[in-house]
């Protein structure tokens, strides 16, 4: 009995043991990743006080991908992409790029951001519809796609003034994360580019 005794108890103890190590093991680590690039400077305007000011209003994002984390899509199935996150929320990232964007880019416009206390003559509403890495099949090399439609209303009624969706598509280098990431860094400025040119066309 006591040699049996002794048995158990050995292997309760290794299994405390195991049990152990499980929860100290260390987690896969996690890279994160950035789109949208530094702040650029901003563009050089003549006359500053005729510029049309627009209140750019919070950019939505759908759900699955406001967060930090890195959707695929394959057909109907989703899975975010494996130890890599955005450094920031997605959403984040995009208001800051976009910004950036007005403020390197817009030569008949002056964005008024969320946190500026001023009322504009216009109001530029973003809605992202998709922001993602589209497959044609597992393990294929993957295209970004990311679609928004903008809006600007005339204030103070909110009266659409002009809208358009916009949908760029910037297939990556290789099915490799850094890729990918590369990818939605282009479409971002891609994007960007036109929603900046189009509100310099409509705003006035």
């Amino acid at each position: 009995m006591i040699r049996s005794s002794i048995k158990l108890a050995t292997a309760a103890a290794g299994v405390m043991a195991v049990a152990g190590c499980a929860l100290l093991s260390t987690p896969d680590p996690v890279q994160t990743y950035r789109f949208g690039g530094p702040a650029a400077a901003s563009a050089a305007v003549e006359g500053q006080a005729g510029l049309r000011q627009v209140n750019l209003r919070r950019v939505q994002f759908p759900e699955a991908v406001e967060g930090d984390k890195i959707l695929g899509v394959t057909g109907t199935e989703t899975a975010y992409i494996a130890g890599a996150r955005w450094v920031s929320p997605a959403s984040d990232l995009y208001m800051e790029s976009l910004e950036n964007a007005f403020a390197g880019q817009a030569t008949r416009v002056r964005l008024i951001g969320p946190r500026e206390l001023i009322r504009g003559e216009r109001s530029l509403d973003v809605d992202v519809r998709a922001f993602e890495a589209r497959y044609d099949a597992p393990g294929a090399v993957p295209t970004v796609v990311v679609t928004a439609r903008a809006r600007l209303l005339a204030l103070p009624d909110r009266t659409v003034a002009a809208e358009r969706t916009f949908t760029v598509q910037q297939p990556a280098s290789a099915n490799r994360v850094s890729a990918i990431v590369d990818a939605f860094d282009i479409a971002t400025r891609d994007l960007n580019t036109q929603i900046v040119a189009w509100t310099d066309a409509n705003a006035g």
